[in-house]
């Protein structure tokens, strides 16, 4: 039985798959249109993403699509380790502006589900990463909306040295959740 825990954001969910193993290793159903249905989750997933970071350190996002093509999110660790974290950014959010965080690992088989109207990023806790996720929305690159991953209002610990941290170009230019402009979703 899969077990799904909310977090201290009760939206954004910890959904741990049971494993069932043997001599010859272990198998999972991480998504299951059915079991997510049955918990009160209604996904319709319409496209797979895959993430590769060759250093731990590595941070992407947060990011975030809005209207009128908004996206959850269900994040899982193919290989090695991250810090998942999802900000509220929904104007009129009694929560707006909190974060979450989780750690997801290949070898615990953790996933996060992080809703639409929050934004998404992570930090690489090990060298060779790989994600996979899943979407529920298509990319739009012209609804896409972020928040620098440092800002100091929201103060995130990563699990990293900030100094360290290793960001594209474009994710350095994001604003401050208070300079960014309001999003709807």
């Amino acid at each position: 039985m899969t077990t799904i825990t909310p977090l201290a954001l009760p939206e954004v969910l910890l959904i741990t798959p049971k494993r069932h193993g043997d001599a010859r290793g272990w198998f999972t159903e991480t998504w299951s249109r059915r079991a997510f249905q049955g918990a009160g989750l209604d996904h319709d997933f319409v496209q797979d993403n895959q993430a590769f970071n060759a250093r731990a350190g590595t941070v992407r996002g947060l990011h975030f699509q809005q209207s009128p093509h908004p996206q959850a999110k269900l994040v899982r660790v193919l290989s090695g380790a991250i810090y998942d974290v999802a900000v509220d950014v929904r104007p009129g959010s009694a929560t707006f502006g909190q974060w979450v965080g989780a750690r997801l690992t290949a070898e615990g088989g953790e996933q996060l589900l992080v809703p639409r109207g929050f934004a998404h990023g992570y930090s690489t806790l090990t060298d060779d990463c790989m994600l996979a996720y899943k979407v529920d929305g298509d990319y739009a690159p012209q609804t896409e909306g972020g928040v620098i991953w440092n800002d100091p209002d929201l103060a995130i610990d990563w699990g990293i040295d900030p100094a360290q941290a290793i960001t594209s170009d474009k994710d350095k230019l994001l604003p401050r959740l208070r300079d960014m402009p309001q999003a709807s979703f």
